[in-house]
């Protein structure tokens, strides 16, 4: 199956990098192990991107410009690429579970996975408990006790919405600061079904069958405390989903894309957007921008192979 341009991940970058793409005539598919979304589909609101200023939630946001992109003709299948190679014709071979695919251009926006705690019964009790998604598992635990791992806007967002669930929320961060904007530190500080354990780790996860307590040290006293609680969501951090260009791009010490202004990687034809990419701010508004500037220079590109 050949295509001008594919654009893996189906992400606020993605979607915009297809939109704009298919706009302009070019034969275009996004490439997406979910069918289209990204992590901004898992978030319950968004309340900074331009546009909504009662904010909007995550899945309706991504229909919408999953809609928009489709409706200029972008491709969207459900495929998780492997590998991108480079032949010897100057065309991309982007390998897939389901399939293989050629171009002359890839965006590439596959995004970041979530970073896992590595602490005794995380990797055994996940999906019994253990989770990445407050959107997508926390209306299993309405009325039930549950905790939150993490410091950033992320891990902040999520604890307000399952507040609106579950009868408490613990929510669990490192270091005595949050990294999160001012707007979310004030919204879980005020909110009485949040209770904060700051300077605080989690050691371990317990549970038989299903998460059942964890274990909870202090890192300045050195406390430890069990507290009983049903369900784990854990929001320590990201790491880029780059494997599949490594041999392609060149990264930093941990593993975003460099690109320049435009996007480009090192390797003509193939440019990176959106989270994947090393930058300085990684929100739906940046990811959308990055997508569109990828765009532009895809554009320029393959117009260079045509003359």
């Amino acid at each position: 199956m050949a295509y001008d341009v594919i654009v893996v991940g189906g992400g606020p970058a993605g979607l915009t990098a297809a939109l704009y793409t298919a706009r302009s005539g070019w034969k275009v598919i996004v490439l997406d192990p979910m069918g289209g979304g990204g992590q901004a589909a898992t978030t319950d609101m968004i309340h900074n991107y331009p546009g909504f200023p009662q904010g909007i939630k995550g899945p309706e946001l991504m229909e919408l410009m999953t809609e928009h992109a489709r409706g200029f003709g972008a491709v969207i299948e459900m495929d998780e690429v492997k590998r991108v190679t480079l032949g010897d014709r100057g065309v991309f071979s982007v390998s897939g579970q389901a399939s293989t695919y050629e171009s002359s251009a890839v965006i590439y926006c596959a995004g970041t996975s979530p970073r896992r705690l590595n602490v005794p019964g995380e990797d055994r009790l996940v999906g019994k408990g253990v989770s990445f998604c407050a959107t997508c598992d926390g209306p299993l635990f309405s009325g039930r006790r549950v905790a939150v791992v993490g410091g950033g806007d992320s891990a902040l967002t999520e604890a307000q919405f399952l507040a609106r669930l579950a009868s408490q929320v613990i929510l669990i961060h490192r270091r005595n600061e949050f990294r999160a904007g001012l707007y979310n530190q004030k919204m879980v500080r005020e909110n009485g079904k949040i209770v904060l354990r700051m300077n605080s780790v989690v050691d371990e996860i317990h549970g038989e069958r299903y998460v059942e307590g964890i274990t909870v040290r202090n890192v300045k006293t050195g406390e430890v405390e069990k507290e009983p609680v049903s369900a784990v969501f854990v929001y320590a951090g990201s790491s880029p989903n780059s494997a599949p260009v490594a041999d392609l791009v060149e990264t930093d010490d941990s593993g975003y894309i460099v690109t320049g202004p435009d996007m480009s990687t090192k390797t003509p034809g193939l440019y990176a957007a959106g989270d994947v990419r090393r930058k300085s701010l990684r929100q739906v508004s940046t990811a959308v921008g990055d997508g569109a500037t990828a765009a532009f220079a895809a554009e320029t590109y393959l117009m260079g192979r045509t003359i």
